[in-house]
């Protein structure tokens, strides 16, 4: 096995269990290792640190575990299943009423640079580095046993998010079974919902915003709202189920808006007052009429997916807010999230800050939201914590 030699006190954050070793930190290779490969981490004074997947790039190793552990499949068996614990835990597995639920979670369940994502039968496969694609049949074995051969498909779907596009061969597939014919129908708190994991953004599906959708319901009651970069519709639907009096649906996608379209009729029928436009949600919000809103969703793909795009997405995040701040009608609620790592909850809340100072309206903080349960935050990982949320009360 390949072994990876640290520089002096540069093994801190190692001590501290943080997951990411950065190509800085690294005084010499033993055997340099491939793409992929499993690796041994030594500190400065040749003591066994760490296990991880070794990659190209600013996070050169990727660590699995802290234990001189073999990483087989009896180790991949462990932590899925401790994964899947988690979930059963929460109220998630299991669960009749809710059939989508995130199983791994990259490091926040110990397994850096892999997802799983469970939409009923189907389990979605998503690796975000060389090494995990490479343990995926191993994976697929696990996951058939923890789920006692009941998931009919297992699709892989990491073509886009291996690193530097090195695999550009590699197509997604299904490795057990086959595309359902009309798409999976999940369930969301009873709410259905079409996920097509192949054509469908992420995964398929943002199951990220499974608590923040319910907590909407409470405000929708007889409302006028707008659901902005709306994708598949699930804020539309639970304005809804919450009695809103019309829903307007905005996306820049026409697929996304007609995705949007069938989960609103799949649940309620056409008789519900449901409008959808395929627009630019910065233009759609600044034509739209003044006081007509009661509520507004802001939920934008991120602004920022690295630390050089921070400042423009934190501006771009500023003049959004404004914007629905200045239409939305006296005593509306805004719900607005930002999705970007690279921006911390600091920063965001700054922008909504900034925004509500140009409006020189009186503004209140209801909820501060963030990411569920399936989508834990490993402790000694903050960058995990991606999905920043606050629900404001406007005068």
């Amino acid at each position: 096995m390949s072994k990876i030699i640290l520089k002096h006190n540069r093994d801190e954050s190692l001590k501290r269990f943080h997951p990411w070793i950065f190509s800085g930190a690294i005084a010499q290779y033993i055997d340099k290792p491939n793409e992929g490969d499993v690796v041994d981490v030594f500190t400065s004074d040749n003591q066994f640190i760490a296990r991880g997947h070794y990659q190209t790039g600013s996070i050169t190793c990727r660590i699995l575990t802290f234990e001189n552990e073999e990483i087989d499949k009896n180790f991949w068996r462990k932590r899925i299943s401790n994964a899947y614990k988690l979930r059963k835990k929460s109220g998630l597995a299991e669960n009749e009423n809710t059939t989508a639920y995130r199983l791994v979670h990259g490091e926040g369940d110990m397994l850096p640079g892999l997802i799983i994502d469970i939409y009923g039968k189907t389990a979605v496969i998503q690796a975000h580095s060389t090494g995990m694609f490479c343990e995926r049949q191993t994976i697929c074995e696990i996951l058939m046993e923890i789920f006692d051969n009941k998931l009919a498909a297992i699709y892989d779907k990491s073509s886009a998010t291996l690193p530097f596009n090195k695999n550009q061969d590699t197509a997604d597939e299904y490795i057990i079974g086959s595309k359902s014919e009309n798409g999976e129908i999940i369930l969301e708190n009873g709410n259905k919902f079409i996920v097509n994991p192949e054509s469908g953004q992420k995964t398929g599906f943002f199951i990220d915003q499974r608590e923040n959708r319910k907590i909407l319901e409470q405000y929708t009651c007889n409302a006028n709202v707008l659901n902005a970069f709306c994708y598949t519709g699930g804020f539309s639907v639970s304005a809804f189920c919450g009695g809103a009096n019309l829903v307007h649906s905005v996306d820049s996608s026409q697929k996304a808006i007609d995705l949007t379209q069938k989960n609103v009729e799949l649940n309620f029928g056409k008789q519900v007052n449901h409008q959808t436009f395929v627009d630019d949600t910065f233009s759609f919000i600044r034509n739209a009429e003044n006081n007509f809103y009661d509520v507004i969703i802001l939920d934008p793909p991120a602004f920022a997916k690295h630390n050089s795009a921070v400042k423009n997405a934190i501006q771009a995040y500023k003049r959004l807010n404004a914007a629905a701040i200045a239409k939305i009608k006296p005593s509306g609620i805004l719900f607005t999230f930002s999705c970007s790592q690279a921006v911390d909850r600091t920063n965001f809340r700054n922008a909504v800050f900034s925004a509500a100072a140009i409006s020189k309206r009186n503004v209140r903080i209801l909820h501060q939201l963030t990411q569920p349960a399936d989508h834990p935050v490993n402790i000694y990982h903050p960058e995990g914590e991606y999905l920043k949320g606050l629900v404001l009360y406007i005068e």
